[in-house]
């Protein structure tokens, strides 16, 4: 009778014994998929959404004198034991993912350690998921996806993803083959611009409150995992505040500090209207000082004072209610109707900003 053979190691890789890189594949510009393999052939045991450290040996590369640790979410899934791969993506200054680009081949050996991380959707059980991530950060997403396809089960996430054009987004042919076949995973794709000379049928501009409405109509039923640069997980975290969202259900991975315990969690600690605090808004040009809560809108308050701000849609589109800020600090969550330059101008909107203590404008 034939032995049986099996196809991978009883135990599960540790972190003493070095990765070989078995497959580089590329995935964008300046982007690529790094698959390793234990050479003892152990196999790979995590949770879908964490992530290892490479020790890379970069010297004498770009000017750096030894090796280097960096950080990287494992893009496959421990549903696929066998390998473990990470997407890294090159920006300007990078030296540690520059020199994998340039110089990391099949048959290299490198040092990991890990895994590691809190963000996982195997920490949060749920019927329904929310994926929101932009750039690099639909890794973990990638995971966790991967992870809920190979679980034999409908999956029911909602994958929303933002990028800057079309063709910078990572793993998009291959997430699209897992939605191709299952009704239960609904794709969401926005770009800031298409790509020349390639049509674009999918959302345009930076998510926004109506954006995520239309993308996921049911996001309050949803458990929300974020990953992206930090600015963007805060509109994101703004936008879910504002809509009332219950944030005991958000959860996000940073691309600076990746967390590996709960105690190192960092306290997020937005700055959002209290709705017990007390304001007041002085329209400067009316000579008229009105009192009022955090809560209420410079619309608002502007209308109950009898004056007129022009106004259009209400809710931060239409951009009709610009007006300047002259003093104090508003809370203000738009859907588009403002520009960056005008905001760094002082102008705010008056239907969705709310005074965050005394608020003086130009009215």
């Amino acid at each position: 009778m034939t032995a049986r053979m099996n196809n991978w190691s009883a135990q599960p890789w540790q972190d003493s014994e070095d990765l070989e890189c078995a497959m580089v594949v590329p995935e964008t510009a300046d982007c690529a998929t790094f698959t390793f393999r234990a050479p003892s052939g152990a196999w790979f045991d995590y949770q879908p959404g964490q992530f290892v450290t490479l020790d890379l040996p970069v010297a004498p590369h770009r000017g750096a004198t030894g090796n280097v640790q960096r950080t990287y979410t494992i893009s496959s899934s421990p549903s696929r034991p066998l390998s473990i791969s990470v997407t890294v993506k090159a920006q300007a200054d990078s030296i540690g993912t520059r020199w994998m680009l340039d110089h990391l081949k099949p048959g290299m050996r490198i040092r990991a350690f890990g895994p590691s991380g809190i963000f996982s959707s195997h920490r949060h059980p749920s019927a329904k998921y929310l994926f929101i991530s932009a750039g690099s950060g639909i890794t973990p997403m990638m995971s966790m996806t991967t992870w809920a396809w190979d679980s034999g089960t409908m999956p029911d996430i909602t994958f929303i993803h933002a990028a800057r054009r079309p063709s910078e987004i990572i793993l998009k042919k291959r997430i699209e083959q897992f939605a191709d076949r299952v009704p239960g995973l609904k794709l969401r794709f926005t770009v800031e611009e298409p790509d020349p000379f390639q049509s674009w049928h999918g959302y345009q501009g930076r998510l926004s409150q109506i954006m995520l409405g239309l993308m996921a109509p049911d996001y309050l039923e949803r458990e929300v995992f974020c990953c992206g640069p930090e600015p963007f997980m805060q509109a994101v975290r703004e936008m879910l505040v504002s809509l009332g969202y219950d944030m005991e259900h958000y959860h996000q991975e940073s691309f600076g500090a990746p967390v590996r315990t709960e105690a190192e969690a960092p306290v997020i600690d937005d700055i959002a209207p209290d709705a017990e605090a007390a304001a007041s808004v002085t329209f400067s040009a009316s000579g008229v000082t009105t009192a009022c809560m955090e809560t209420e809108t410079i619309l608002a308050v502007a209308r109950r004072s009898g004056l007129n701000i022009p106004s259009g849609c209400t809710f931060g589109l239409c951009g009709t209610c610009k007006i300047r800020k002259t003093g104090g600090e508003v809370h203000m969550v738009h859907n588009g109707g403002i520009s960056d330059e005008d905001v760094a101008e002082g102008y705010i909107l008056a239907c969705c900003s709310q005074p965050l203590g005394k608020v003086a404008v130009e009215v």
